[in-house]
């Protein structure tokens, strides 16, 4: 635990620094810190319940369009518009949960997949709500202190503070009752249930937690948006991209996701840059390359190395 609380004052100190030393990337830098936030939700589901959903679009756009639908219909200011995405996306889950965890394996990744695209088409096809295909524009927002909500660093600290309060509630998590229940289900349900464990309950608090804490991000996505599409908000390639970034860190690890975002927001950076045209596929060489050699991912990787090193150690003292 101590371990972990240093992190998160490195994670802030860095963070506060950040603007600083690169003022000119902080739109990289809110990325990072968003998909940061993203996948350590996610994989709250994905990886610690062990339920690979690849919906979570749905709780980004969620946040989002509940933030702008707030501002330019109800002149709602935005921390309201947040609560709200909060109590939506949770309900949101509980109902699709409820629905989908009987099923298992792939069938619960396909329904992931079907509910997040009827979101889709119905924020393309409900025009008097959310702008239809062409989309909505947030033209105004509160100045809170006189802080400019539109302004990149504003976003950016928003975004620091989203990332450090999921990483927060994880690593509590983690120590935790639930969190002992979580790995319990993942690694044996059967087993689990013996032991007078729920399943279905415990994975269904995972993925309202996980709704929940992934619309927050959407609310700060779409301020950093300004203009939202449901093509870009609910598109599956986000919720792809977003379980990417968790697999690829390490599932089931606490800084797992922090790793992987850091690693594929940069390197999306600096290919798209720097190969033009032939980045996108560099970048899928590169996440096969981690996905076939680091199956654990970077961090479940490294984990694994220190326990065998451990083993070893204690084999020959």
């Amino acid at each position: 635990m101590i371990r972990h609380l240093i992190g998160l004052l490195v994670l802030l100190g860095a963070g506060l620094v950040y603007p600083s030393v690169l003022p000119g990337a902080l739109t990289v830098g809110i990325t990072i810190l968003l998909f940061a936030g993203w996948a350590t939700a996610w994989d709250l589901l994905g990886g610690w319940a062990g339920q690979v959903s690849l919906g979570h679009a749905a709780f980004v756009g969620i946040g989002a369009y509940f933030v702008a639908i707030g501002a330019t219909d109800y002149a709602l200011a935005p921390w309201w518009s947040v609560l709200l995405a909060i109590g939506a996306a949770m309900a949101l889950a509980f109902i699709w949960g409820g629905l989908t965890f009987r099923l298992h394996g792939p069938y619960f990744t396909l329904s992931t997949i079907a509910i997040a695209e009827v979101l889709r088409l119905i924020a393309i096809n409900e025009k008097w709500l959310t702008g239809g295909a062409t989309g909505v524009f947030i033209a105004t927002l509160p100045s809170p202190f006189g802080i400019d909500l539109f302004a990149r660093e504003t976003q950016y600290y928003l975004a620091l503070a989203f990332a450090l309060g999921v990483l927060a509630t994880v690593i509590g998590i983690s120590r935790s009752r639930f969190g002992y229940q979580l790995r319990a289900v993942r690694e044996d349900e059967s087993a689990a249930m013996a032991a007078g464990i729920d399943p279905t309950r415990t994975k269904l608090k995972a993925f309202i937690l996980s709704s929940g804490l992934t619309a927050i991000g959407g609310g700060i996505y779409g301020m950093m948006l300004s203009f939202l599409e449901p093509h870009i908000l609910f598109f599956l390639l986000l919720s792809v991209q977003i379980a990417l970034t968790a697999i690829i860190g390490g599932r089931g690890t606490i800084w797992g996701p922090l790793v992987g975002a850091v690693l594929i927001v940069s390197a999306g950076e600096i290919f798209r840059t720097t190969f033009a045209e032939a980045n996108l596929l560099i970048y899928g060489v590169l996440i096969l390359l981690v996905i076939l050699f680091l199956p654990s991912g970077i961090i479940g990787e490294v984990n694994r190395r220190l326990v065998r090193s451990r083993y070893a150690r204690r084999a020959q003292g």
